[in-house]
């Protein structure tokens, strides 16, 4: 792996760890514990048909119909029979969606992955990933067409994901961050064969799964 900016991004990651013990550590339990699960998942379901339109957007970005149409079709079903995502009939229907980025488009067409970046509250990236959530966030086709007082609800559904993610995983993000020798070699590590394996990158093929903590024996 690359990281020429390491001491950088070890102050990123001190700053992002005391972000997380002092915010979203506290917010996500106090989350979990109070909202039920039910409505944990309507506003994970809401945020999560807020993404597709912008996935659908890069699948024809990377010459992908099938995924293009998939996508599409997720987003109408549950944005109507679901009544604007807090439901999720399209899984019936066996449109699970084909969640992507600009990242992966970048990729897709031959950018390199570039040095390995720990972001201010973004966390684990690499320059190209960088780039991508800035192309993301200019090109979501949500931000775009959506009125100025319906932004706020989306980007609440997307925070209130945020958290309700921290506190589902709480156990591999708690043992990174607070159990590891090293936490930002371990988030480091965790990211980027996560990230390679989803990209299908075969010069990677040593394969950590992150949650097999969570669902193994």
């Amino acid at each position: 792996m690359w990281d020429p900016y390491e001491a950088e991004n070890r102050a990123r990651h001190a700053e992002n760890r005391a972000v997380d013990t002092a915010l979203l550590r506290r917010s996500a339990h106090a989350y979990g514990e109070t909202v039920p699960e039910p409505v944990r998942r309507a506003v994970g379901n809401f945020a999560g048909n807020l993404s597709l339109p912008g996935a659908a957007v890069n699948s024809l970005l990377q010459g992908r119909p099938d995924a293009v149409v998939e996508n599409t079709f997720r987003f109408l079903i549950n944005s109507t029979l679901g009544l604007a995502g807090l439901f999720d009939p399209a899984t019936e229907f066996g449109l699970h969606g084909r969640p992507t980025d600009f990242g992966e488009t970048l990729h897709v067409w031959g950018a390199p992955e570039g040095a390995y970046l720990e972001l201010p509250f973004i966390g684990p990236s690499t320059e190209r990933d960088a780039v991508g959530f800035v192309a993301d966030i200019a090109l979501d086709p949500v931000r775009i067409l959506l009125p100025r007082d319906a932004r706020g609800l989306a980007f609440g559904s997307r925070f209130g994901a945020l958290i309700g993610d921290r506190y589902e995983y709480s156990g591999l993000i708690d043992s990174t961050l607070y159990e590891s020798a090293d936490s930002y070699a371990q988030a480091r590590l965790i990211y980027l064969q996560s990230r390679r394996f989803q990209l299908g990158d075969e010069s990677f093929t040593t394969y950590f799964d992150p949650y097999e903590e969570l669902y193994g024996d």
